[in-house]
């Protein structure tokens, strides 16, 4: 049976998936909730510094967008750091690792980027016996206005500034979770990394406006007649956290730092997905706060039945498979081709297919009589619209003409793939050296 224990950063769990820090951990009730049902770590809510409490909108915190059965895509939060007193918090972190001590404890925190503010709070989190803290510099919202959260992630060289203060402070393993609202997610991480972190974590969340109350004319969530951007999380933002994790992942500068996977891990898919683009572990906070604490359990089993099946005997092993696969678009083998098919004991003769590809597409799907919809090789593209539209599970797929067979298309013959991509005649380098 797969082993799902990991080790990331130092920092050892039962399992590769915590909770992210957000409402889930704020406070003891729940963290112990969420050991019992099984999660394998968690990073406790962002403690700000001692001083004037944060005080919280007291209405709606949240915006939503649905998908069309009401399935939750997305959450924009417009909540703030833990509005909970430091003392209060810091006690119950050393009361639930004493009596949790196999599971991992990350303390999330954001204090004012000044030195001597990160000085005082860091041995007082150490005194908790946590095993790491992570450096919130990617909250988008509230925070951010007031010169922390994002407003430091958007800049290397705060990042790798405050990351050197914590690292010759504390003892405890620092990891620097990244906003991806900025351009090249390579840069803060390497900032990070030249600033001494032990790991990386993300995405946090995305700088966002879900919806608009068209009769109040006022951002939703709606505080007294206004709203305000907020950060948004979810299914809807994975895409996006698998392409700035990858990105880190066969970064050269950054290859090799642990990175924990954040945006829209809702099954043990997204989390596998995390893992073979170079993550060492996920975080979870949406899929909890939609489906309960107890999501956790089918996460586990559904990850160590897939490792079962692969042969995969721990989660090491999983970590990065998928990295050496990707690549810059002008690596791509451009003899590859494929043809769309469709099948008819499948089709409902929806017609969906059709008016897709005619209508926005490459006119490549024919209509004959009693709705049979086929697909018109010469001028098939391999796009995938078709399969992507289709409401049917492989009903449309794309077969692959093996080499030395004719594209109809083009009337080329479908040679195997060049040996040298820098001689390639498609690569625009190679062209602009000619």
């Amino acid at each position: 049976m797969a082993d799902l224990r990991t080790e990331f950063a130092g920092i050892a769990s039962p399992n590769p998936f915590w909770l992210a820090s957000a409402p889930p951990t704020d406070k003891a009730y729940n963290v112990v909730r969420a050991f019992r049902a099984g999660w394998g770590g968690v990073v406790w809510k962002t403690l700000g510094e001692e001083g004037p409490p944060v005080v919280n909108v007291n209405g709606p915190r949240y915006g939503a967008v649905w998908g069309a059965d009401r399935r939750l895509l997305g959450l924009n939060n417009i909540e703030l750091i833990t509005d909970r007193p430091l003392e209060v918090n810091l006690r119950e972190i050393k009361e639930v690792k004493r009596d949790w001590p196999d599971r991992a404890m990350v303390v999330s925190l954001m204090v004012p980027c000044e030195e001597q503010a990160w000085k005082a709070i860091l041995p007082l989190v150490e005194e908790t016996g946590a095993d790491g803290i992570e450096l919130n510099f990617g909250c988008p919202h509230g925070m951010s206005e007031r010169g922390m959260g994002s407003a430091v992630g958007q800049v290397p060289e705060y990042i790798e500034m405050v990351t050197r203060w914590c690292k010759q402070t504390t003892r405890m393993p620092v990891i620097v979770k990244l906003t991806p609202n900025i351009t090249d997610i390579r840069k803060p991480a390497r900032a990070a990394k030249a600033g001494g972190a032990d790991a990386v974590s993300l995405i946090n969340t995305i700088n966002s406006i879900t919806s608009v109350d068209l009769d109040s004319f006022a951002p939703e969530p709606t505080i007294d007649g206004k709203g305000s951007h907020g950060g948004y999380c979810g299914p809807a933002v994975k895409p996006i956290a698998l392409s700035m994790v990858s990105e880190i992942a066969r970064d050269a500068e950054t290859a090799g730092m642990p990175i924990s996977g954040i945006g829209g891990v809702t099954t043990w898919r997204d989390a596998a997905e995390f893992l073979t683009l170079g993550a060492g572990n996920v975080q979870v906070c949406t899929a909890a706060m939609t489906y309960g604490f107890k999501v956790v359990q089918e996460m586990i089993s559904g990850l160590s039945e897939w490792m079962d099946r692969k042969g995969f005997a721990s989660v090491a092993e999983v970590s990065g498979r998928a990295v050496p696969n990707v690549t810059d678009w002008q690596h791509l083998n451009l003899n590859y081709v494929t043809k769309a098919r469709i099948d008819q004991d499948l089709c409902i003769k929806c017609g969906r297919c059709y008016a897709a590809c005619e209508d926005t597409s490459h006119q490549a799907i024919a209509m004959k009589p009693g709705r049979v919809f086929e697909v018109i090789d010469a001028e098939c593209v391999a796009c995938n619209l078709c399969v992507n539209v289709c409401p049917v599970e492989d009903c449309i797929t794309m077969e692959r003409l093996a080499p030395g067979s004719v594209d109809p298309r083009t009337g080329r013959t479908v040679q195997p793939d060049y040996a040298n991509w820098t001689t390639h005649p498609n690569n625009p380098a190679a062209t602009a050296a000619e």
